[in-house]
């Protein structure tokens, strides 16, 4: 059952959106070669909680952190640790916020110092597939007809749509109905409502879709090795588009 969340329940999303937002300003501050993933991890724990929220991850199914930091060709669920990330590595972060009991969750894949120019198309590309899908997000739209516009853009650049992880809705629980793939036919799936939030989230490949699971039972990495990229917003159905609660200052311009 998809639920539709009440005015009151937004107001709350939206402070949890904020607050995942403001998480990712400071770590993309902080973001730089020598920088440990541990570090980036008591970053945003330390800021979360001094907005009387709790990180929506830590302890999720016994994840053992507030953030996922996975860097070149892991894709998602990368555990911080005492990796250092060096120059032209590129890093995916996930951060998720609780805020009197409703969730934000936004992704964002950063570049550490130079990058190639390789792996700036793959962001930029990425970022360009979630924004397309974003802009159909409006009543009664069906909702494959946005996973098809995220598709559309992916291989349209020549990179690979993951089919494993998708994106979901959200709310009074991190994961709930409905389940948002990257890929689809136009016109399929149920349609929005004002009041649904959705956590959109593509995932792309440089190289094949397919991806396997470390033996951590976490790390999710490409299976041929080629890096990759993740970006999510999550976004409440309004009366005549859709808002994103997890934009931050900057983005909003």
């Amino acid at each position: 059952m998809i639920i539709c969340k009440s005015e009151a329940e937004l107001q709350l999303m939206r402070i949890a959106g904020r607050i995942v937002s403001d998480t990712h300003r400071l770590l993309k501050q902080a973001i730089r070669p020598g920088i440990t993933t541990k570090e980036l991890d008591d970053i945003a724990e330390s800021y979360i909680r001094s907005q009387d929220a709790i990180p929506s991850f830590k302890g999720y199914n016994q994840f053992p952190a507030s953030i996922c930091a996975s860097v070149n060709n892991e894709l998602v669920h990368g555990i911080p640790g005492s990796r250092k990330l060096n120059d032209g590595d590129i890093i995916s972060i996930d951060i998720g916020a609780q805020y009197q009991g409703y969730h934000g969750d936004s992704a964002w894949t950063y570049g550490v110092g130079n990058i190639s120019e390789e792996s700036q198309r793959l962001l930029d590309i990425t970022e360009q597939s979630l924004y397309a899908g974003l802009e159909l997000v409006k009543p009664d739209v069906r909702l494959f007809t946005i996973s098809h516009a995220i598709q559309q853009v992916i291989e349209a650049a020549g990179f690979s749509v993951v089919r494993d992880f998708v994106g979901h809705g959200i709310g009074a629980d991190l994961h709930e109905e409905p389940q948002i793939p990257n890929y689809g036919l136009p016109d399929r799936g149920p349609r929005l409502k004002p009041g649904m939030v959705l956590a959109i989230e593509p995932m792309v490949n440089i190289g094949e879709r397919y991806v396997r699971t470390l033996v951590d039972d976490w790390t999710v990495v490409t299976q041929d090795n080629s890096w990759c990229a993740h970006f999510e917003h999550t976004v409440a159905v309004t009366a005549d588009g859709c808002e994103i609660l997890t934009l931050s200052r900057e983005q909003a311009g």
